[in-house]
């Protein structure tokens, strides 16, 4: 005996799921690559596009990732910056303090060193002069003749022809002997304050015998 199916309603009956499309990917899986032009671009595409400029994709370090490792960068070049800035700056300052601390002509006071004379003679000169051992000359300190050059070449150093009277006290007169002498040159063994003589100056104001004596000097105008 057939059995009777009973018949279903139509809005029982299940409708079937329909098929995927073996063309269509997934919407979780598509990217989507905005231009900056885009006024509906999405900021994280932008961010992606940003950071694969400077690292690639997928690196990471430490447990970092491409985000921080590219702001720690930054980080670490900023701080570099700021340390070179700052060791150039204290390096300008302590120039500046420096050159303020030596006799130069802006410092109309007296200084107080040592004074020795050529061995052997004078000779060519830093400032492009030649001198005799005769002549009222002296050289200055390397110290003093660079912090106040101008230019690559010494022959035009303001020094070049500057006057300075030198005065020392002389026990064996008892009183003062004085000259005046043209700055003709640099002294690389020259302490800031020392003056090296021509032989004529130097026995003006000392005996060749004692070689090195301590006097006083000051630039004239």
């Amino acid at each position: 005996m057939a059995t009777i199916q009973p018949e279903v309603p139509e809005w029982e009956t299940p409708t079937s799921l329909p098929k995927k499309s073996i063309f269509r990917k997934p919407v979780a899986l598509q990217t989507f690559a905005l231009s900056k032009e885009d006024p509906g671009e999405d900021t994280t595409t932008v961010k992606r596009t940003f950071y694969d400029r400077f690292l690639p994709h997928g690196l990471a370090c430490c447990g970092r990732s491409r985000k921080q490792l590219l702001l720690s960068l930054l980080a670490f070049i900023l701080l570099l910056i700021l340390i070179l800035g700052l060791g150039l700056g204290l390096g300008l300052s302590h120039k500046s303090k420096k050159a303020q601390n030596l006799p130069l002509p802006t410092d109309h006071g007296i200084f107080t060193g040592d004074l020795t004379y050529y061995s052997p003679g004078p000779g060519f000169g830093s400032c492009g002069y030649q001198n005799t051992s005769t002549e009222a000359i002296c050289a200055i300190s390397h110290f003093v003749f660079d912090a106040a050059s101008t230019s690559s070449n010494p022959n035009d150093n303001p020094l070049c022809g500057k006057m300075i009277r030198i005065t020392r006290y002389d026990p064996t007169v008892g009183g003062n002997r004085s000259v005046d002498v043209e700055v003709v040159d640099r002294c690389v063994g020259c302490a800031a304050t020392d003056l090296d003589l021509s032989l004529s100056m130097f026995t003006d104001l000392a005996e060749v015998a004692q070689g090195r004596v301590v006097g006083s000097w000051a630039w004239l105008d």
